[in-house]
């Protein structure tokens, strides 16, 4: 017999290792908690093994890497970037322009650490780890939620660039925005810290619904802000013989990034939300 024919001769031994049947020759059987385990692993359940039997390092090398704890370590970083908003007013009503350029400096700090973390759940989003929700939705809640950052830091910005004085007639409302703006964003982040549970019960159940009420709650305390922001741009024309054009123009502008945190705010709301609806 030729040496290609042997190659392709019928070896009985073969069938029985395929089918279990090991000789003397073949072998040994697999341990059966190793084949528990790889049942759990091509299925996913969780009533084969205990609690930490498989490791989230073995589980995340074979699945990849899950993008949920980095989404809500984005978020409390995007909360620090929010704390500042306070400080920064504070500082700009007291005329403390040196405390406005530090707090300026840590804003943009938080917001490039912020977006380091964005970038490194961008390069997780197309790997092949089972999510219970769409990739694209997830970038999209993602960038909504960077924005929030954005606004602050534009803020920050606006307050170093010129040294200009809140009149101490539009102080109190002022700063009753800034608070009204800050709430919508903690109360955002707020939902965004639970993501993980959320993930966890495939954005469904009585997790979902807990997170659905507080969105709710984003929406009302947007619309709350966008209340005292026309209170205070009436307010601010109607003392523009006072003012000065020049104010009225950064006074402007401070409103519109502080109204872009909140209405950021809203939208990492509503992208979560949808994604709750959609699963």
């Amino acid at each position: 017999m030729s040496h290609s024919a042997s190659a392709t001769h019928y070896d009985p031994r073969i069938r029985r290792i395929a089918m279990g049947q090991h000789g003397g020759e073949g072998p040994r059987p697999r341990d059966r908690h190793v084949q528990k385990r790889e049942y759990c692993l091509r299925f996913r359940t969780d009533e084969c093994l205990g609690a930490g039997d498989i490791s989230m390092g073995l589980i995340e090398q074979l699945f990849g890497a899950s993008p949920f704890h980095p989404l809500v370590e984005h978020a409390k970083k995007v909360h620090e970037c929010l704390k500042q908003v306070r400080p920064l007013t504070e500082a700009m009503v007291r005329e403390d322009y040196e405390e406005v350029h530090r707090l300026q400096d840590l804003v943009s700090k938080l917001e490039y650490e912020a977006d380091q973390i964005k970038h490194r759940i961008r390069e997780l989003l197309p790997r092949k780890f089972f999510l219970p929700v769409a990739r694209d939705d997830l970038d999209r809640y993602l960038h909504c939620q960077d924005n929030i950052a954005d606004g602050v830091e534009d803020f920050a910005v606006i307050l170093v660039i010129r040294k200009t004085r809140i009149h101490e007639e539009l102080v109190p409302i002022f700063c009753e925005f800034v608070d009204q703006v800050t709430k919508v964003g903690e109360t955002l982040i707020s939902c965004s810290e639970e993501l993980i549970p959320l993930a966890e019960s495939s954005f469904s159940g009585a997790q979902a619904e807990k997170i659905l009420d507080r969105i709710s709650s984003v929406g009302e305390e947007e619309w709350k802000a966008d209340r005292i922001q026309r209170r205070l741009s009436m307010q601010m024309y109607q003392m523009e013989d006072v003012l000065g054009p020049i104010d009225i123009s950064f006074y402007e502008k401070m409103l519109h990034a502080l109204s872009d945190i909140a209405n950021a705010a809203e939208n990492t709301g509503d992208m979560l939300r949808a994604m709750i609806v959609k699963g």
